[in-house]
Parts: structure tokens; sequence; C-alpha cells
């Protein structure tokens, strides 16, 4: 009887093994690498770009006891203050933005003060600007509409009492990026 039950219970072993093996081998096969692929693709656009296609000009004044010179981003110049407008021709900035059809870009506009040829004087600028020449609401962004788009900047000139007499000049840098 001893013989039977060690027979059976080696019988036993060997079953428990082979299964055990076999687990261990499925296991290997249903661990196999298997990959897929995916389409890569880009799409470059129009970059976009910004032209000066108008100067910002206040036109001529007359100090007094100084004020300010509003110029409107549709080009109308009035003063405030003592300031008395003289002549000379207003006109708003114009800008115009061009880049990829429909696509969202921001707007940024620097105020820089106007220098007298003196070098010395200045007068300080505050700038407005909008895209239909009218709103004045300093929007941060736009939609190239077509692919272009007119940026329109006006400002708010501050004259000093006395403001020396002379020519001012300055720069505003208009800086466009898309979204």
């Amino acid at each position: 009887m001893k013989s039977i039950l060690s027979s059976k219970n080696f019988r036993l072993a060997a079953v428990a093994s082979v299964a055990a093996l076999g687990a261990f081998g499925a296991s290997n096969s249903f661990a196999a690498a298997v990959s897929d692929t995916a389409t890569t693709s880009a799409t470059v656009v129009v970059p976009i770009a910004i032209a000066q296609a108008q100067d910002l000009s206040f036109g001529e004044f007359a100090a007094g006891t100084g004020g300010t010179v509003v110029l409107t981003t549709g080009g109308a110049a009035s003063p405030t203050g003592d300031v008395v407008l003289t002549g000379g021709t207003a006109a708003a900035a114009q800008f115009t933005v061009t880049g990829e059809a429909d696509a969202s870009f921001s707007i940024g506009v620097a105020d820089n003060n106007l220098t007298h040829t003196d070098t010395v004087t200045t007068m300080a600028l505050a700038t407005i600007h909008d895209l239909d020449g009218a709103s004045e609401n300093s929007p941060a962004s736009g939609t190239l509409t077509g692919g272009t788009q007119t940026l329109y900047v006006g400002g708010t000139l501050t004259v000093g009492n006395a403001q020396t007499t002379g020519v001012y000049s300055g720069t505003i840098t208009a800086t466009v990026n898309y979204n």
C-alpha cells in the first residue's frame, strides 16, 4: 500500500509540476510584444507679419499753460486744457497685420515719450488702439479675417505749461503674435 500511495503522490506531484510549467509557459506567450502605428503629421502656416501703413501725428498746437492733445484711432484730434490746435495734419497710426486666414493673434502696443530735437525735453504719450478705427477699446487680441487685419493707434499726448516749442518725435511699437 505504501508503494501505491507513493506512486499516487508522485503522480500528483508530476501533474502539479506539469500544470505549473504550463502556466508559466502560457504567461510567457501572453506577454509577447505587440505594436501598432499612428499617423504623424504637421502643418506649417503663413508666418504672422506686421507692417506700418501710416505714422502717428498729433498735428500742430500751441501749448499755453498745458493740457493734452487727444487723437482718436480714427484720426480726429482735440485739445484739453489751454492747448490750442493750430494746424498740421493729425493722423492715427495704422499697421497692417497679415498671416493665416481666420487665425487669432495677440496685440501689444508700447508707449514711448516724444522727445524734442534738443534731446532733453519730452512729452508723455499714452496710446490707445482698436481694430476698426472707432471703438478705441484696446483689445488684447484679434482675428485675421481673410488673412489680414488693420490695427489703428491713437493716443493722448500730455503737453506741459509753456512746453518748449519745436519738433518732437518718437516711436510706437506694435507687436503681434499668433495665439
